[in-house]
């Protein structure tokens, strides 16, 4: 593949996604390097003159006034990258670290950052030669930004600390040797730039928002099997009662129903029936999937912002040759991240939670009208799906306590200089979870869905539906008889990650 060239202003999720799970190459635009290399001229002349400015010659925090004399500065940069990486528990995935590389190197070359062009190389090659820092997940609070993580990245690049590096864990001085790659030596202003900023958690958020999309598709697709398997009716997907309340992802949803649904057998048998409307869970799938879709547009125009911003402190503004003004702000600080995260968690637990409903349906012999009590062949000496309704309730009800969002909470660090945070990474770190838990709440539906067709054959679905059908047959055959479903759900919920019922 072509290289991609970053420049901090138009990296996309397409080009996100090919860097992190297509390990597309990655190298500073050469439009950038010029922005990176005037902004970091302002910060030479800064030193040149000694004059003073907020961790490029002082500490850091509440330490900001202690003042850091010329022949002391590298070792601050060390020192810095040393005590912030104070991270613990389990370690990012590599795709993880991959899409916080890019994100970081891609937000330092937006070039108001002050570092030198060879540190956003540096991360490049690293992304290139398939070297990850192991960053443990635990440790921010998302203001200054994502501190620990970050750290651990850096630590990396200065040849110390652990890598993922071809099938194994090794030390980054020996990964980077073995990559022909020399570590960064940091300049003033280099370690601050490197570990203030938001991309654990954007990161994070940014993976789980792609998986997202997929769930959301999906759960069409499912919802639609179970209304048919029920005996369901499409009227309340006419296009006239969302046509009079036109939010996006409802009047979207409504239309996919009415297409999933177009030339089912099964829809044609029953539609002289005497039931005037169905439940919630099938009536106002629209409502409520359409609901999550426009969470997810929500969650996608404030990370694509995010992905193009630069988010470190202080900024450098270049006015001319090695003229500028460098500013102390607070773009690090997480807020609009967390809130879109924990907002991201609320809307797939709603997903997971109306599919819970209809699997409930599916299998309740008081509901589920002329199937077989739990979708079981021979009820009573099989148990069917008794308790996998019960894993998806348990998983539905976890993911209400994991809806709680951390971005009400805040809590005081350094001295009371970092007096009110974001908790954006505790935000991304549980909303992993809800996506998991979401995931295999939507393999047990479609397990039973494709159970509950079986049991109306001959009568056949739509032709969509019956792809769909196969697609799950494919990796689940029919249940004839009470069996271990742990392999079918783990094989159902790699489908559904993987986009096989869309496909």
């Amino acid at each position: 593949m072509t290289h991609l060239q970053i420049n901090g202003n138009d990296l996309s999720f397409n080009d996100l996604r090919q860097v992190v799970y297509e390990r597309r190459p990655v190298e500073l635009a050469a439009s950038a390097r010029e922005k990176v290399v005037a902004a970091r001229s302002v910060v030479d002349k800064l030193l040149r003159e000694n004059r003073v400015a907020y961790a490029i010659n002082t500490g850091v925090g509440k330490l900001s006034d202690v003042h850091i004399e010329p022949a002391q500065n590298r070792q601050l940069q060390i020192n810095l990258i040393r005590s912030h990486s104070a991270g613990v528990g389990e370690p990012l995935s590599p795709e993880e670290t991959r899409a916080m590389m890019l994100l970081r190197a891609n937000s330092l070359a937006k070039g108001f950052s002050g570092v030198r062009p060879e540190v956003i190389e540096l991360i490049c090659a690293m992304l290139n030669h398939g070297i990850h820092a192991v960053v443990p997940s635990q440790g921010s609070v998302g203001a200054s930004g994502d501190l620990a993580p970050l750290a651990h990245l850096a630590l990396a690049m200065i040849g110390e600390g652990e890598v993922w590096s071809g099938s194994g864990r090794m030390s980054s001085a020996d990964a980077l040797r073995n990559a022909g790659i020399k570590p960064l030596v940091p300049e003033a202003k280099e370690a601050i730039s490197l570990i203030n900023g938001t991309q654990a958690m954007l990161a994070v958020g940014t993976l789980a928002l792609m998986a997202a999309d997929t769930l959301a598709e999906t759960a069409d697709v499912l919802g639609a099997m179970s209304l048919d398997a029920l005996h369901g009716t499409d009227v309340a997907f006419d296009a006239r009662i969302h046509a009079a309340r036109p939010h996006a992802g409802q009047v979207q949803v409504a239309t996919n129903l009415r297409r999933l649904i177009a030339g089912s057998e099964i829809r044609e048998s029953h539609k002289d029936c005497g039931r005037v409307q169905d439940a919630y869970s099938l009536r106002c799938i629209p409502q409520v999937h359409g609901a999550v879709r426009d969470t997810l547009e929500f969650c996608r125009h404030t990370f694509a912002i995010e992905m193009n911003s630069a988010v470190d402190n202080p900024l450098v503004f270049v006015k001319g040759h090695g003229e500028g003004d460098i500013i102390s702000g607070g773009n690090f600080h997480g807020e609009p991240l967390a809130f879109a995260l924990d907002y991201l968690a609320i809307s797939l637990s709603a997903l997971a939670g109306i599919s819970e409903r209809r699997i409930e349906r599916l299998v309740n012999p008081a509901l589920n009208e002329g199937l077989p009590p739990f979708l079981a062949p021979d009820a009573g000496i099989n148990s069917g799906f008794m308790m996998p309704q019960v894993t998806a309730a348990a998983l539905a009800s976890e993911n209400k306590v994991l809806a709680h969002p951390a971005s009400v909470d805040s809590i005081t660090t350094s001295g009371n200089k970092e007096d009110y945070v974001s908790m954006g990474m505790a935000a991304a770190i549980k909303l992993k979870r809800v996506v998991a838990n979401t995931t295999h709440v939507l393999a047990i539906e479609a397990c039973a869905a494709a159970q509950a067709l079986d049991f109306l054959s001959p009568l056949k679905s739509s032709p969509p539906l019956q792809q769909a059908h196969a697609a799950i047959r494919k990796v689940s055959s029919r249940i004839e008889h009470d069996r271990v479903f742990a392999e079918d759900f783990a094989k159902l919920a790699a489908l559904i990650r993987g986009g096989g019922i869309l496909k």
